[in-house]
């Protein structure tokens, strides 16, 4: 079993703290906000879509911000994307939005900018961010890095999603996750700024066609 996530960690409240005093008024208060964020990252069912997941995106995001159109934007649609998160529900992210409009709503944050996290938050159920969407290309590519880390990065990824879909039959489950894989290796590309194309993109199809050749096996 993969350890169970933990918020001991002082760097992520900092970040968020951080991140909030810029997008809210000075007299608003991160620390409630960010605290019940990680409560909800910590949650125990929770293998892959963790603090560290949270953590890597928000990495992701920094070394892509010069491709998107408001970095903080993203930066917020990253905490909120998982935020919400039952393995065996359809619509976590749409009640993922709606908490990021609700949460950034009484925070202060601008309308302008909490709709635009939640329509990022929303992107993430397709990752296919319209042609010109540089917020969206961003959030997706750094949601998909991991499919482009070393061999055993990506082992350690897809042994994480098993767990947590243990609740899923092991059949079922080669023929739902093989599917997922031919969906990716079937798109021209799978990320959509620059950077993350020329880092990503190769490693990210023999990780992706080396796991379906497992499947098969």
């Amino acid at each position: 079993m993969a350890p169970m996530p933990t918020t001991e960690d002082p760097e992520l409240p900092r970040r968020w703290a951080a991140l909030l005093r810029r997008c809210a008024p000075a007299d608003t208060d991160p620390e409630p906000y960010g605290r019940d964020l990680l409560k909800r990252w910590s949650e125990p069912q929770r293998r892959y879509h963790t603090t560290d997941h949270l953590r890597a995106m928000l990495d992701q995001v920094d070394a892509l911000a010069e491709h998107a159109e408001d970095p903080d934007a993203v930066r917020l649609a990253v905490w909120y994307h998982d935020a919400v998160y039952q393995p065996e529900r359809s619509e976590n992210e749409e009640r993922s939005a709606r908490l990021a409009l609700r949460a950034l709503e009484d925070a202060g944050v601008p309308a302008a900018l909490a709709e635009e996290t939640a329509r990022l938050v929303r992107l993430t159920v397709t990752h296919h961010p319209e042609p010109g969407d540089r917020n969206g290309e961003v959030l997706c590519d750094a949601d998909l890095a991991v499919l482009g880390g070393s061999a055993e990065a990506y082992a350690a990824y897809a042994a994480a999603v098993r767990e947590e879909y243990s609740f899923v039959p092991p059949e079922a489950f080669r023929e739902g996750r093989a599917a997922v894989l031919r969906q990716l290796l079937a798109l021209p590309a799978l990320y959509r700024t620059p950077t993350a194309r020329d880092r990503y993109d190769a490693p990210a199809r023999a990780n992706l066609a080396a796991e379906l050749d497992a499947l098969s096996a």
